[in-house]
C-alpha cells in the first residue's frame, strides 16, 4: 500500500474521528491527541481494512481502547499519587526543580529582609521551639515572642505573595 493513499484516506477521515473523539472528552488538545493516537495504533494493519465496510467501525474501536487505557493509566498514577500524600510522603513526590530552586531562593532572600529580632524568633520558632523556651533564649517576654512571630509571618505573605498561601 502507498503511503499516498494511507495520508489520503486519513485526512478523509480526520473529521469522523474528530467527531468520535468529542464523545470521550471536551477539551480540544485531548481530543487530537486521541485522534492521533488512534491514526498511529492502526498502521500496522491500516491495510487489512482499507477497503473494508468496516473501517470506521474499526478505527472507532482503536480509539475507544486508547481513551480507555490512558484513562485507566490517569486515574492509577493520581491514586498512587494520593496514596504517597496519604502517607506522609508528599515531599517525595518531586516536580520541577529549577521552579522549586526560584521559590526556595525567594524564601531565603524574604528570610533575610526580615528584621533580625524577627528572624531569629521566627526561625526557633520553625526548629520547633515552644515560644516559652523562645522567650527563655532570647530573654525577652513570651508576648513580645508572639508578635514578632506574626509580623514575620505577615511580612513573609506579603513577600511571597505570588507562591500559594497554603505555604503559611
Amino acid at each position: 500500500m502507498e503511503n499516498i493513499t494511507i495520508d489520503q484516506l486519513f485526512k478523509e477521515k480526520r473529521p469522523a474521528l474528530k467527531y468520535l473523539a468529542a464523545q470521550f472528552t471536551n477539551d480540544p488538545d485531548e481530543r487530537e491527541d486521541l485522534v492521533q493516537e488512534t491514526m498511529v495504533r492502526s498502521l500496522s494493519s491500516i491495510e487489512k481494512f482499507l477497503k473494508h465496510p468496516k473501517l470506521m467501525s474499526w478505527l472507532y474501536i482503536i480509539m475507544k481502547n486508547t481513551y480507555i487505557n490512558q484513562y485507566t493509566r490517569n486515574k492509577r498514577l493520581e491514586n498512587y499519587r494520593n496514596e504517597y500524600i496519604s502517607m506522609g510522603y508528599a515531599n517525595e513526590i518531586t516536580g520541577n526543580r529549577g521552579e522549586n530552586n526560584f521559590v526556595a531562593s525567594d524564601i531565603q532572600h524574604a528570610l533575610h529582609c526580615l528584621p533580625k529580632d524577627h528572624y531569629n524568633a521566627f526561625a526557633m520558632f520553625l526548629e520547633g521551639f515552644k515560644y516559652y523556651e523562645i522567650a527563655e533564649h532570647l530573654q525577652i517576654p513570651e508576648g513580645t515572642v508572639k508578635t514578632r512571630i506574626h509580623m514575620a509571618r505577615k511580612s513573609l505573605q506579603k513577600q511571597l505573595k505570588t507562591y500559594s498561601k497554603s505555604i503559611f
